[in-house]
């Protein structure tokens, strides 16, 4: 039968099929140096209880240890201060894993006329780029991009990322002792990444990505993954152009890009460890 991974502990793995089985891996898989992983689309011998094949992947995370994710909803609060840094960041590290990114805005009504103003730009800009924006608010729409998807939640520690779920699917009761993504430590208690069905999909049980680094990724990977520079490339003088000290840059300057994405992808590219093209 086929049938998908929605959770792991110790060796044992549940597999969903047209209903749940705990099944173990045939020992070939160790001498192949396989490993499922939740997320991971399989067939395996309902009889036995044995995963017999793992189908290839479409991407695959370390932290949370996770494969075949569609789409990650990066929770972004505006109260006490918008951090754009840590959104371009995740927005390029998303991107670059082949995951869809959509973006939540959350605490908007704690904002006073002038600040609402404000974060009414950045909410407008990153539409208009192509990303899906939601404001926490807005859960019947939210709710309807779950379906036939496997998603993640991340964002910084405090964005309401547990209590939105509890309010998108008040069955999850997932506990709000959020970690530290940017620090990579916390509260959360989960000691293993476990998909659970809401609105016709599946969420990941886990306090998201905790690794914030460009891993694996080289210069022009960040340059690519900034999604609205590939729009303006062909004004540069180079196609290699990296956008930031090189004359006739079609970004560098240019009044329809978001000072604070440029500002910011100049800092990232400063700080990679990668440090190449």
């Amino acid at each position: 039968m086929k049938g998908k991974i929605v959770k792991l502990i110790s060796n044992d793995y549940t597999v969903l099929s047209d209903r749940l089985y705990v099944c173990k891996c045939r020992g070939k898989f160790r001498n192949d140096n396989i490993s499922p992983l939740v997320g991971d689309n399989v067939i395996f011998d309902e009889i036995n209880n044995y995963i017999l094949e793992v189908e290839p992947r479409k991407n695959e995370l370390i932290r949370p240890l996770i494969c075949n994710v569609d789409q990650a909803y990066i929770i972004t609060n505006v109260k006490p201060s918008f951090n754009s840094n840590l959104l371009d960041k995740l927005l390029c590290i998303i991107e670059f894993n082949n995951i869809k990114p959509i973006i939540i805005f959350t605490k908007l009504d704690l904002l006073n006329k002038s600040e609402l103003l404000e974060a009414n730009k950045y909410i407008d800009y990153y539409k208009s780029i192509g990303y899906k924006v939601f404001i926490n608010t807005e859960l019947e729409d939210i709710k309807k991009t779950f379906k036939n998807k496997i998603s993640v939640f991340t964002g910084q520690s405090g964005a309401g990322k547990s209590t939105l779920l509890n309010r998108i699917d008040t069955n999850l009761n997932i506990k709000t002792d959020e970690i530290s993504v940017a620090l990579g430590r916390g509260k959360h208690t989960t000691r293993h990444v476990e998909l659970l069905k809401i609105c016709d999909g599946f969420v990941a049980d886990t306090p998201g990505f905790s690794s914030l680094d460009f891993d694996g990724m080289k210069n022009s990977d960040i340059r690519d993954n900034f999604i609205e520079f590939n729009k303006y490339k062909n004004l540069c003088e180079f196609s290699d152009c990296m956008h930031i000290n090189e004359n006739k840059c079609g970004i560098k300057g240019n009044d329809k890009i978001l000072k604070t994405r440029h500002e910011n992808y100049v800092n990232f590219i400063s700080k990679n460890k990668e440090n190449r093209w």
